[in-house]
């Protein structure tokens, strides 16, 4: 199966999982993990119910479906906060990837589903608080990009990253799996990483220091509002395939002192997806994150395809 950034099909992906949960549903999240959902029956129905939404839709659209895995948090640091060691964190992304297997088996149109191994970054995606160097980003995350790729995901995508060493090791961890990467770097309200680096030169760095350069790049977890200028100019948007924007216009920051969801205005999230499309000619990945939910991927999907 071609990869989405290989193919002119659209594809869409889930919204703010998380957030859903968390707010929309009650659920208590540690370290804003989803993935011990997965041991809970409610919660486990209740990711079924959310994702099945996102399968139906991409069915009535034709549209292809990145199905990701719960996995954002199941890595060393954060596994280990829970009480699991490496053994369990193994299996905790093995039986991620099985239940995201199971949903795809259910689907209707399950050939037009990838299964996408969700790799977050180390620190808190808003704040990169200790940096490490390529080498221990590949290390530290080659255990998760293991386990994901021996049970069979299409890919990895490291997703929310703040910085380039931390997405080139993970990068490099996909290549010594042997699974395709994707990369999806995260924008403070100045359209800059974390670090304050632009977002071309970290794409181009990234590219440049990988082993093998990931096969697409996406945005996550910032509003349009916040990067839309970034991406006016330069042969270097052609990397970006992807977007999963923030409902909220707030910054990260204040994202996460929020005690209410933002879910912000579905229809006008899908007018400025529509307007992002003549900025970035190859996007075709088409999702959300914090805050948002099926109404929010549906209007992305019905601004698009009116563009």
């Amino acid at each position: 199966m071609k990869l989405p950034h290989l193919s002119d099909r659209p594809f869409l992906t889930d919204a703010g999982l998380e957030t859903w949960l968390l707010f929309q549903r009650g659920f208590d999240l540690p370290f804003f993990a989803s993935f011990p959902l997965l041991q809970d029956a409610a919660g486990r129905a209740a990711m079924t119910e959310y994702f099945s939404g996102f399968l139906t839709l991409a069915k009535e659209q034709s549209t292809g479906f990145v199905l990701d895995t719960c996995t954002w948090r199941a890595n060393p640091d954060w596994a280990a906060r829970m009480g699991h060691d490496a053994v369990a964190l193994a299996e905790i992304n093995a039986e991620a990837v099985r239940y995201a297997m199971a949903l795809r088996d259910g689907a209707e149109a399950r050939d037009a589903v990838l299964i996408n191994g969700v790799v977050g970054p180390r620190d808190d995606g808003y704040d990169p608080a200790q940096l490490m160097s390529v080498i221990e980003a590949r290390a530290y995350h080659q255990l998760q990009v293991d386990a994901l790729a021996q049970y069979g995901v299409d890919l990895v995508s490291a997703i929310t990253m703040t910085n380039t060493a931390e997405a080139i090791g993970i990068a490099n961890a996909a290549a010594q799996a042997g699974v395709p990467c994707v990369v999806s770097f995260t924008v403070e309200t100045d359209g800059r990483l974390p670090t304050g680096q632009h977002l071309s030169e970290a794409i181009a760095e990234t590219d440049a220091k990988s082993s093998e350069r990931p096969a697409y790049y996406m945005i996550n977890c910032a509003h349009p509002d916040h990067f839309r200028d970034v991406v006016g100019q330069g042969t270097w948007r052609n990397r970006i395939s992807g977007l999963r924007a923030n409902a909220s216009r707030l910054s990260h920051a204040e994202l996460d002192a929020c005690e209410s969801l933002d879910d912000g205005d579905p229809q006008e999230l899908g007018a400025l997806y529509a307007d992002l499309k003549a900025y970035l000619p190859r996007l075709n990945v088409f999702g959300g994150c914090c805050g948002t939910d099926l109404r929010h991927v549906s209007s992305i999907c019905q601004a698009v395809r009116a563009a």
